[in-house]
């Protein structure tokens, strides 16, 4: 079955390579997800591991089990990319998670776009209902994590 993939943008007020030392994974965010996204999703607790280079392992935990995350890809101030290459987590009755990446993108007026996608894989029918649920909650995912990056960063 081939991975869907959710990508959110959010524009910083900041250099790439500002932003590029502030990227953060979910599990490093080190604060409580609003209300909406512990109901929905598993609770981060901590990221133990490296993931500053392609090959390095993360092991993302969270309450009820973890993710091991693999950097796959990274162009430094660019992209950085991993895939999710163990999951002992329940998500959402039938969803394993495949990877995401981050890109930055820079705009003209010192600004900064990043993009984080999301991959996974979803057996939860019929498709036609569940695809727009699991995108809202995977745009409320990106928004809350890419809003706590953007405020550590414009912040520094």
């Amino acid at each position: 079955m081939q991975p869907l993939s959710i990508v959110t943008r959010m524009s910083f007020a900041a250099s790439p390579a500002q932003v590029w030392k502030g990227l953060i994974l979910y599990e490093e965010i080190g604060e409580r997800p609003p209300l909406h996204l512990r109901l929905l999703l598993p609770v981060p607790i901590r990221t133990e591991g490296r993931i500053s280079e392609v090959g390095d392992e993360a092991k993302c935990v969270y309450e009820g089990g973890y993710l091991l995350k693999r950097m796959t890809r990274i162009e430094r101030g660019d992209l950085y990319e991993f895939e999710v290459a163990e999951q002992e987590l329940s998500l959402g009755g039938g969803m394993r998670l495949s990877g995401g990446r981050y890109a930055l993108r820079d705009l003209a007026d010192g600004r900064t776009e990043v993009a984080i996608e999301t991959r996974y894989v979803s057996t939860k029918r019929p498709r036609w209902f569940w695809k727009p649920l699991e995108a809202m909650v995977c745009h409320w995912f990106h928004r809350y994590l890419l809003g706590s990056m953007r405020r550590k960063i414009e912040s520094q």
